[in-house]
């Protein structure tokens, strides 16, 4: 795999507005605003010792800039009026990098109150890096040229999906289940379209939303999934929400294919066990056994936190913050975000690219399957024994969607 692109920067000046331009040591504080405590809590705590663990990988000579960057998470639990009193601590303690990624809701009233703040605070500004939020409406609709992702959103994911049912002549009936919040509609809107777009002849036999972080009994919704027929489960449940919907899939008696988003998240792998090998599917920018950097980093995650590293979207945000502040030669917000646009890096897993047009990082996406660990793929997340085997890849130009994004630019 090509290393992350290396930047020279030239002598550093103070710049006009008071930021300091990209120097030696400087340091880049980042917050995340995301759960640490309720039943999505342990996705959270993974991701915090994540960010840890890169901020320190990428600080100094590991970025172009030099820089260094600091990090913390402030526990939202999922709740977008809480993420908003996060927001406002974040700022008032003078932090301009913001992260987050759990709930698209939150990532939705983000990017409204950043927007505002931004506007009304000259020379202020915050810039939000979302690392798993993944809303099409966040880069085509609500678009901010605040607002950078770093994950494949849910249309990209379900380009990539429909494009391997459609070599899969076994499936032939289709139930949707998900949460009953913005990413959990977009999910089923795009699975109905893509899917019957690709494959005509596919019957969507059910769906249900259910609400977000709440059921803790899933054999209900099981047991309508059995009676209608249904070979094949679409599912973007994520965390708790997914781990207790494959126990109750594997206990209720259901064999038939499972594709999802978040497999390797936190508590779904011991869900699962050995139960699902060969039939659950999970579509990502990213797996458990990509070799060589990726590799590395995971044996390294695992020795230092005896926990899995899975949110792949954030040695990539280091990568990317780092090139365009050396680029820029500033750490200034305004100055990164326009270095950002259109910038392309050489990272784990190839070549990525940050599109100007709607601030949608333009990625590869992998299809894994659940199989025994072992041979070519020997990682096993949770001890289980199993692991995410990849079966099919979609390289940057198959998962690319359009954008419908009228970009509003503060001036240069």
């Amino acid at each position: 795999m090509k290393s992350a692109v290396k930047l020279m920067v030239g002598g550093a000046m103070l710049a006009a507005a008071g930021w300091a331009s990209a120097q030696q040591g400087e340091v880049v504080k980042i917050v995340r605003i995301d759960p640490l405590s309720g039943l999505l809590g342990p996705v959270g705590v993974n991701q915090d010792k994540s960010y840890k663990f890169f901020a320190e990988k990428f600080s100094g000579k590991g970025n172009p800039a030099g820089v260094k960057f600091e990090f913390e998470t402030i526990d939202n639990k999922l709740s977008p009026a809480e993420s908003l009193n996060a927001l406002k601590a974040a700022i008032d303690k003078g932090v301009r990098y913001v992260a987050q990624g759990n709930g698209s809701s939150v990532a939705l009233a983000l990017i409204d109150a950043i927007n505002k703040h931004n506007e009304r605070n000259p020379g202020k500004e915050v810039l939000y890096l979302n690392d798993s939020a993944v809303d099409p409406d966040l880069t085509n609709s609500k678009c901010s040229f605040w607002h950078f992702r770093f994950d494949a959103d849910t249309s990209m994911k379900m380009e990539a999906i429909a494009s391997f049912i459609k070599t899969q002549p076994d499936v032939k009936k289709i139930y949707i289940l998900g949460q009953n919040y913005s990413h959990g509609v977009q999910v089923a809107k795009y699975a109905k379209e893509t899917i019957k777009r690709k494959r005509p002849d596919v019957e969507f036999v059910g769906e249900d939303l259910h609400p977000l972080a709440q059921v803790r009994d899933f054999a209900p919704y099981i047991a309508k999934l059995k009676a209608s027929g249904a070979d094949t489960l679409v599912t973007g449940n994520w965390g708790s929400d997914l781990s207790l919907l494959v126990k109750a899939a594997n206990e209720g008696g259901f064999n038939g294919k499972i594709f999802t988003y978040y497999t390797g998240v936190t508590g779904t792998p011991a869900a699962l066990g050995a139960n699902g090998a060969g039939r659950v599917y999970q579509i990502g920018y990213a797996h458990y056994n990509m070799g060589g950097q990726m590799d590395q980093w995971m044996k390294e995650f695992k020795a230092k936190y005896n926990d899995d590293f899975y949110t792949a979207s954030i040695p990539r945000i280091f990568t990317v913050l780092g090139a365009a502040m050396a680029k820029a030669k500033s750490t200034d917000p305004v100055k990164v975000a326009q270095a950002m646009e259109g910038l392309k890096v050489n990272t784990f897993n190839g070549e990525i690219e940050m599109r100007k047009t709607d601030h949608q990082l333009q990625q590869p996406l992998y299809l894994t399957v659940w199989q025994k660990a072992g041979g070519k793929h020997p990682y096993s997340p949770e001890n289980t024994g199993m692991t995410l085997v990849p079966v099919a890849d979609y390289p940057n130009y198959v998962s690319s969607t359009p954008t419908s994004c009228q970009m509003k630019r503060p001036a240069k």
